[in-house]
């Protein structure tokens, strides 16, 4: 295990370290609604064209939408086609949400994610509130930085130092935990402490951190 020291804020990207990923399922469930080709779009660490511009905020989600429509042998519902997308996220286990309360009492907790608004919205919304009909993600984390918002995406080292210049932080009294290695790379380049999450690792070892 990485040794950490000095660390005062915990910065967590959300799919595959906050919330369990399922690529394959979201894939399968796109090419059952006609859209056959959507693997040259998606990849667990990042997305290309029109789901990249999605994820920086260069078009909205009826846009979104219709982009999706245009790749598809089917007429599309916004239903049908927000479950197939929705479906890349799946559940964070409870055991993880405690923990995030457990922790926000040590530490400031921040989000820094790749995401987009039906994700947001729908997915990670659904998840949160199962400590509470009445819990929302800001429950659980100080501040969230969505790079829909930002319009700037991970691994680039802009979004990084937007962060860094809008918390008032210095790099050093970080953590970053990410699943991406480009990711973690520029972070680290920052001098932010880093560490590398594994697939559904249970994070419990921040409870005995400096």
């Amino acid at each position: 295990m990485k040794q950490f020291s000095h660390i005062s804020t915990l910065i967590f990207d959300l799919g595959g370290v906050i919330i369990n990923l399922d690529m394959s399922l979201c894939i399968q469930n796109f090419k059952n609604i006609g859209v056959d080709d959507v693997e040259q779009y998606l990849s667990n660490f990042g997305q290309k064209e029109f789901f990249l511009q999605f994820e920086k905020g260069q078009i909205g989600t009826s846009e979104f939408r219709d982009e999706i429509r245009k790749l598809s042998r089917r007429t599309l519902s916004d239903k049908e086609i927000d479950d197939a997308w929705c479906s890349f996220l799946c559940d964070i286990p409870v055991e993880k949400l405690e923990l995030l309360l457990k922790l926000r009492k040590k530490y400031r907790l921040l989000v820094l994610s790749n995401t987009n608004p039906l994700h947001i919205e729908t997915s990670a919304a659904a998840e949160f509130a199962k400590m509470g009909k009445d819990k929302t993600i800001h429950d659980f984390f100080d501040k969230c930085y969505f790079s829909y918002e930002m319009g700037m995406v991970k691994p680039d080292v802009e979004i990084f130092e937007a962060l860094l210049k809008d918390a008032g932080v210095k790099p050093e009294q970080c953590l970053f935990l990410d699943d991406g290695v480009k990711n973690i790379n520029t972070a680290s380049s920052l001098g932010i402490q880093t560490y590398l999450v594994g697939e559904k690792e249970n994070l419990d070892f921040l409870l005995n951190i400096d």
